[in-house]
C-alpha cells in the first residue's frame, strides 16, 4: 500500500472594511453559508478557516444562522480556527507594535466568539517578509501558510514540499507551510475527480491548500458549479472515500510531524501578486518571459528564478496609496507615543481600521480603484487624528514631509477641518479633510497606465480551461461596463486641487516671504506675478488670488483653477450639483455655464453639502473623473471624483484679486 497523503484544507474569508452591506449579505448567501452548510454534514472531514475580524463581527451580528454552523463545527473539533491581523493588514507594511496588537486583537476576538485561541495565522495576500516573524511569535502564533512558490524562490526542491519547515528571525522561530499552487488552480475549477486524483497521487506528501473561500460561490460561474452541480459535495465524498487521503488539521499535523528543515524565505508573495506590483512595461516583459519559458517547456523548473516585484512596490506605483500609508504611519507613531493610560480603545480601533490592506493596492480585485474602500481608510485616519488632537494638541500650522519624497507638505488645521498643501510645484491641496464627517474631499486617483489595458486594446477573450471544469477569474476576460480606447487616457500631473493656469501656462509656485507658510507666488508672462494664499478658519477654507503687473501690459487673459472633489455618491443617485441654487443634475453628467458665484455639491451619503463661493462671477465647467479598473467580475469604469474648472478673465497691466471660499454644511444651508 502506498503511504497515506494528509490533506490539509483551509479557506480564507474576507470582505474589505467599508464594503457595502448588500455585497456582504450576498457573499454570505452565495458562498459562506452554503459552504459551511455542506461541510457541517460531514463531521469526519476536518478543515481550517480564517475569517477576517471585521467580517466575522458583521456575520455574528447579522447572520447568526451562518455563524452558528461554524460555532457548532468548532465545538465538535471539525473546524480549526486560524488567526491573522484583525483588520487584515499586510503585516510587513505596518510597524512592529501594530503587528503584535493586530494579531492579538484577532486572537481575542476568536476566543470571545468561539472559546479558542488560534495557533496559526493567515498572512494577508501571503506577503512574506522575515521581519514579521518576531511579532507573530510575540503574539503567540506557532505557524503560518505561504505559497510553495516562496519555497521554490529559496531554492527548495518541489519534491521536498510535502510538509512544513521552520524559519527564524533574531532567534525567534516559527513553522511555515507551503500551499500547493497547483491545488489553488484546481480547486474548485477542475472536475472534482481530477482534484482528488491529484491529491491522492502525492504518495505520502501532504496536500496543502489554503485559499479564498470566495472561489467557492462568489467568483463567476462558481455558485452553480460548486453547489448547484454539487462540486463541493463530490469533492468531500471523494476525499473521504479515497483510502490514500487522510483529511487532517494543520495543528494536528504540526503536533505529529517534525519540520523538514530550516528555511529562509525571501521577501515575496504569490506569483500573480509579483506581476501585479510591476509597472506596465515591466509587467509585459515579465509576462512575455513567462510565456517564453512555458512554450519552451522550462517554466516549471525556472519559474522561481523569474521573480517580479514585492508588495510594497504598490506604494511607489500609486502615490495615492503611499500617501494614505504614510499618513497611517504618522498617526501610528503619534498614538504609540502617548502614555498607555491615554491610548483609548477607540483610538486603537481606528488605527487598525486604517491599516486594512484592501485600499492600498490593486491586482485582480478593485482595491485602490474603489473609492468607498479609500473612503473607509480616510474615515479611520480622521477619526484617529481627531481623537489624538483631543488629548494632545498640535500646532495649527506644521511643515512635515508626510509621503517621504524629500519635500515638505504644510498641514493647516482647526477643530473642524484640515488642509494639506504641497508647495512644489503647484501649491496645490493634496488633502482637504472635514473632521465632523470624517471625509477627505481630495481623495481621488489619477489615471495611469495598467498592464491589463493591453487586453482591452486588443479585445482579448476568455481562454477555455484545458481539462474541463470552469474558467478561473485569472483567465477570464469580461466587461462590467462599456469601455472604449478613448477611456484609456492618463493624467500627466497629480489630480490635486487648485492647480492654476494663466492663459496656456500652468503656474508653478514658490513659497512667498521668509516666514514660509501658506503664501505662494508664481511668475507668469508677460511680466506678471500671481500670488496665492490659503487660510482655514472655523472649518472654512479661503483661497486668495492676486495678480500684480510688473509692466504696463494690455489685453485680457483667462485665469483658471481646477478642483478634484471626491464625493461619496459620485455618479450615484444621492449626489446633486447646484449652481447659484439652481439644480444642474447628478454628479456623473458633464455641465457648464458662463456665470456663477456659488457652486454647491449635495450628497445624501455625506449628509451635507460642499459650498464653493467666489466673490465675482466666474465661468464654470464640471465633468466626472473616470478611471478603468479590473476585478474578478471584469473591467469597469469607476467615477473617482467631480472635476470642477473655474475661469476668470483678467486684465493685463492691472492688479486683480479674487477670493474663493469653501465650507461644508447640512443640506439646504
Amino acid at each position: 500500500m502506498p503511504p497515506a497523503t494528509p490533506l490539509l484544507l483551509g479557506v480564507h474569508a474576507h470582505q474589505p472594511i467599508g464594503n457595502f452591506p448588500e455585497v456582504i449579505d450576498d457573499a454570505v448567501a452565495r458562498c459562506y453559508h452554503p459552504f459551511f452548510e455542506v461541510l457541517s454534514r460531514y463531521p469526519e472531514f476536518p478543515f481550517a478557516v480564517h475569517i477576517s475580524g471585521w467580517l466575522l463581527g458583521y456575520m455574528l451580528e447579522h447572520h447568526p444562522a451562518t455563524t452558528t454552523l461554524l460555532i457548532d463545527m468548532v465545538a465538535r473539533g471539525q473546524t480549526e480556527l486560524v488567526g491573522a491581523g484583525d483588520t487584515e493588514p499586510v503585516l510587513a507594511a505596518i510597524p512592529y507594535l501594530d503587528r503584535v496588537e493586530q494579531v492579538e486583537a484577532m486572537s481575542e476576538r476568536l476566543e470571545q466568539a468561539f472559546g479558542v485561541r488560534p495557533q496559526g495565522a493567515w498572512l494577508t495576500e501571503r506577503v512574506w517578509d522575515p521581519s514579521v516573524v518576531p511579532a507573530l511569535v510575540d503574539a503567540g502564533i506557532r505557524y503560518v501558510m505561504v505559497d510553495d512558490y516562496h519555497f521554490l524562490c529559496a531554492g527548495v526542491a518541489s519534491e521536498a514540499l510535502g510538509g512544513f519547515y521552520r524559519t527564524e528571525e533574531n532567534g525567534q522561530a516559527i513553522d511555515v507551510f507551503p500551499i500547493a499552487e497547483r491545488l489553488r488552480y484546481l480547486l474548485p475549477f477542475s472536475e472534482a475527480g481530477q482534484a482528488i486524483a491529484e491529491i491522492g497521487g502525492r504518495a505520502g506528501q501532504a496536500a496543502i491548500y489554503f485559499d479564498d473561500i470566495e472561489k467557492f460561490g462568489l467568483w463567476p460561474e462558481t455558485y452553480d458549479w460548486v453547489y448547484g452541480r454539487g462540486w463541493l459535495e463530490q469533492f468531500i465524498q471523494g476525499a473521504l472515500a479515497h483510502e490514500g487521503i487522510v483529511p487532517t488539521h494543520y495543528r494536528d499535523f504540526l503536533a505529529q510531524q517534525r519540520p523538514l528543515g530550516i528555511v529562509y524565505l525571501p521577501t515575496v508573495s504569490y506569483s500573480e501578486m509579483n506581476a501585479w506590483t510591476l509597472p506596465p512595461a515591466a509587467a509585459h516583459q515579465y509576462e512575455a518571459l513567462l510565456h517564453q519559458e512555458r512554450d519552451a517547456g522550462r517554466l516549471g523548473e525556472r519559474k522561481a528564478l523569474i521573480r517580479g516585484g514585492i508588495w510594497k512596490n504598490f506604494l511607489s506605483r500609486y502615490p495615492e496609496g503611499n500617501w494614505m500609508h504614510k499618513r497611517m504611519l504618522q498617526l501610528s507613531a503619534r498614538f504609540h507615543a502617548l502614555p498607555k493610560r491615554r491610548q483609548s480603545p477607540a483610538m486603537r480601533a481606528a488605527l487598525h481600521a486604517a491599516q486594512a490592506n484592501d485600499a492600498y493596492w490593486h491586482g485582480l480585485f478593485g482595491g485602490i480603484y474603489l473609492p468607498h474602500l479609500r473612503r473607509a481608510v480616510y474615515h479611520a485616519l480622521l477619526t484617529l487624528e481627531s481623537l489624538l488632537d483631543g488629548v494632545q494638541k498640535r500646532p495649527t500650522l506644521t511643515a512635515l514631509d508626510i509621503d517621504l519624497d524629500g519635500r515638505e507638505e504644510w498641514l493647516c488645521h482647526d477643530a473642524e477641518a484640515q488642509i494639506i498643501v504641497a508647495p512644489e510645484p503647484f501649491a496645490s491641496i493634496v488633502e482637504w479633510d472635514h473632521y465632523g464627517r470624517r471625509h477627505n474631499f481630495a481623495d481621488t486617483l489619477a489615471r495611469r497606465d495598467e498592464a491589463y489595458y493591453e487586453k482591452i486594446r486588443q479585445g482579448a477573450s476568455t481562454v477555455a480551461p484545458e481539462h474541463g471544469g470552469i474558467v478561473s477569474a485569472h483567465d477570464r476576460v469580461s466587461f462590467k461596463t462599456q469601455i472604449g480606447v478613448e477611456d484609456l487616457v492618463f493624467d500627466d500631473i497629480p489630480c490635486q486641487s487648485f492647480i492654476d493656469r494663466l492663459g496656456d501656462v500652468r503656474l508653478e509656485y514658490r513659497i512667498e516671504g521668509e516666514n514660509k507658510g501658506l503664501r505662494f507666488v508664481a511668475s507668469a508672462a508677460p511680466s506678471h506675478l500671481v500670488h496665492k494664499a490659503y487660510q482655514l478658519r472655523r472649518g472654512v477654507l479661503q483661497v486668495d488670488y492676486r495678480l500684480t503687473p510688473q509692466d504696463a501690459g494690455s489685453g485680457e487673459i483667462p485665469f483658471r483653477t481646477r478642483l478634484y472633489l471626491a464625493m461619496p455618491s459620485c455618479d450615484g443617485p444621492g449626489g446633486r450639483l447646484l449652481v447659484d441654487d439652481i439644480l444642474q443634475g447628478g454628479l456623473g453628467t458633464p455641465a457648464q455655464g458662463s456665470s456663477a458665484s456659488l457652486v454647491a455639491i449635495e450628497d445624501d451619503v455625506l449628509q451635507g453639502r460642499l459650498e464653493l463661493r467666489v466673490d465675482r462671477p466666474v465661468a464654470w465647467q464640471v465633468r466626472p473623473h473616470w478611471s478603468i479598473s479590473q476585478s474578478e467580475a471584469g473591467f469597469e469604469r469607476i467615477m473617482q471624483a467631480l472635476v470642477l474648472d473655474l475661469q476668470w478673465s483678467v486684465a493685463l497691466g492691472q492688479e486683480w484679486t479674487c477670493v474663493l471660499t469653501g465650507k461644508v454644511q447640512g443640506h439646504g444651508g
